[in-house]
């Protein structure tokens, strides 16, 4: 399977760093193909502009301002983002790649009115999170989770029907201990053998 990792992770040396390594190690054991999408090393702005929002719902793919971004995602069979939980969510330049890339002609189609979007990353079969998070896991339920319905609900929607889907935090990072970590990891190579 191809597989597109997403990462973002501002620290070179975070244990988001070793998520990373271990899931892109144990993938490709298994024979998946894996591409890495490094979104701090590579600089993306996740700042999407006046002239780019006007032209959002109307841009030709062909003009598509990430035209490598958009390529990458038409590659995949599988993604997988690795990411740090901050306030809850997703890291703002996550989410900036998501407003940026995730757009119309791309991701999705804009409807007719009265009609649903539609979906046009049904070439997705396998969509997967791998975060650390502060907060217990009671707190994050209670609080909504809203990073991992970000990606498990609204962003599943616009992939295959059977898509399957995972998610996977290691909770109270910031009171993590080597073999919180270690244990995590094992959980982590557990998860993706199967995939």
């Amino acid at each position: 399977m191809r597989i597109l990792m997403v990462y973002c992770h501002p620290v070179p040396e975070s244990f988001c760093a070793s998520i990373r390594d271990e899931a892109t190690k144990t993938l490709e054991e298994k024979g998946h193909e894996v591409r890495l999408l490094d979104l701090y090393a590579e600089g993306f702005d996740p700042v999407m502009g006046a002239d780019e929002r006007r032209r959002y719902n109307d841009l030709p793919v062909e003009q598509h301002p990430l035209p490598d971004h958009v390529a990458h995602l038409r590659w995949a069979e599988g993604l997988i983002f690795i990411y740090p939980t901050w306030w809850y969510g997703l890291p703002a330049m996550l989410k900036g790649w998501l407003d940026r890339v995730w757009a119309p002609g791309v991701a999705f189609s804009m409807p007719e009115p009265g009609a649903k979007i539609g979906a046009l990353m049904t070439h997705i079969r396998v969509l997967g999170v791998l975060t650390t998070c502060g907060a217990p896991m009671w707190w994050s339920h209670l609080v909504g989770h809203p990073g991992r319905r970000t990606i498990t609900r609204g962003i599943r929607a616009l992939c295959a029907t059977r898509c399957k889907t995972f998610f996977m935090a290691h909770y109270l990072m910031d009171s993590s201990t080597v073999e919180t970590r270690r244990a995590f990891l094992a959980k982590v190579r557990k998860r993706l053998a199967a995939v």
